[in-house]
C-alpha cells in the first residue's frame, strides 16, 4: 500500500495547502491512504467540523488531533458521529470519541490508524504504551488488516523514539507530531516498521512553531503579559512523510519525507 501522513495543520495557510496540494499529491502518488493531522488549523488551536469535511474532500482518509482537540468546543459534540476524526486514544475512560479505528482501503484492504499522546512534557494521561498494547491485542497485519500507523502525537523525541522500537515490527509506520519542526530520522526500523520521529507541520516555516514569530518571540526576550498567538499567514509548506507497505506482511519496503511548497527545500519521493 501507498500511505502519506501530513504533520500538523497550522491556520489558514496550513489549510490552503492541504486543499491546493494534497489532491495533486494523491493523484501523482496514486496514493492508497492518506492521514492528515488537524489539531491546530483552526486559527492555531483545535479544529471544527466544517475544517474536517475539507479535509476529506482534499483526499483525507482519516483525521488525528492532539492536545488541542477539544480547543474549539463545537467538536465534543460533533466527535462522537464522526469515525474518521481521531482523538488520543490515552484520554480517560469516557472522554468523547475514539482514539483508534480501522477503515476500508483500496480493494477491501483495511487500515488500522492508532493515535497515542505521549507524557513526557505534556498532559498527564493514562499510559500511551499500554494503550497501543491494548489496542493491537486482537490485530495481526496480514490478516486482519493490511496495515498499522500509528501517529504519537508528544513532546519529548526520547518517549517517541521509544515507541518505535516497541512497536518495531507489529505496525506498518510510527510517526510522530506536536514539535512544528519535521525531523531528518526516517527510516525503516530493523523490524520492518518504517518511522520518523516528527514529521513537522503543514504551516509557515517564517515563523515560530507556525505563529506570528514577532509575539511568540517577545514572550521569551519581555517576559511580559502578551495577547494570544496567532499562525503566521506565509506560504505553507505541506509536510508529512509517504510509506509503501508490503502487502503481504503489512511491513514497510520504503519510507520518505515529503515536503511541498512554502520556504522549506521541496522533496519527493524517488
Amino acid at each position: 500500500m501507498k500511505i502519506l501522513i501530513c504533520g500538523d495543520v497550522v491556520g489558514k495557510t496550513g489549510r490552503q495547502a492541504i486543499d491546493r496540494h494534497l489532491p495533486d499529491i494523491r493523484q501523482r502518488l496514486d496514493l492508497d491512504f492518506v492521514i492528515v493531522n488537524g489539531e491546530n488549523a483552526a486559527h492555531g488551536f483545535g479544529l471544527t467540523d466544517k475544517i474536517c469535511e475539507a479535509f476529506y474532500a482534499a483526499g483525507a482518509d482519516v483525521v488525528t488531533t492532539g492536545n488541542h482537540v477539544w480547543d474549539q468546543r463545537e467538536i465534543i459534540k460533533y466527535i462522537d458521529g464522526d469515525p474518521k476524526l481521531l482523538r488520543p486514544m490515552n484520554f480517560p475512560e469516557g472522554t468523547p470519541g475514539a482514539g483508534t479505528g480501522i477503515y476500508e482501503g483500496p480493494k477491501g484492504k483495511k487500515v488500522m490508524v492508532i493515535h497515542p499522546m505521549g507524557r513526557l512534557f505534556m498532559d498527564p494521561l493514562d499510559d500511551p504504551f499500554a494503550a497501543v498494547e491494548e489496542a493491537l491485542a486482537n490485530q495481526r497485519m496480514g490478516h486482519t488488516v493490511a496495515a498499522i500507523i500509528v501517529d504519537f502525537h508528544g513532546e519529548a523525541t526520547s518517549e517517541k523514539q521509544a515507541m518505535g522500537h516497541f512497536l518495531d515490527g507489529r505496525v506498518s509506520a510510527v510517526v510522530g507530531t506536536h514539535t512544528h519542526v519535521p525531523t531528518a530520522d526516517a527510516q525503516i526500523l530493523p523490524g520492518g516498521t518504517a518511522f520518523q520521529t516528527d514529521l513537522g507541520m503543514t504551516g509557515d516555516y517564517d515563523s515560530v512553531i507556525g505563529m506570528k514569530k514577532e509575539l511568540a518571540t517577545s514572550r521569551f526576550t519581555t517576559k511580559m503579559p502578551q495577547g494570544r498567538l496567532e499562525p503566521a499567514e506565509g506560504e505553507a509548506t505541506l509536510c508529512g512523510v509517504y510509506v509503501e507497505t508490503d502487502n503481504g506482511s503489512g511491513l514497510a519496503t520504503y519510507v520518505c519525507p515529503l515536503r511541498v511548497g512554502g520556504r522549506l527545500k521541496e522533496q519527493w519521493p524517488l
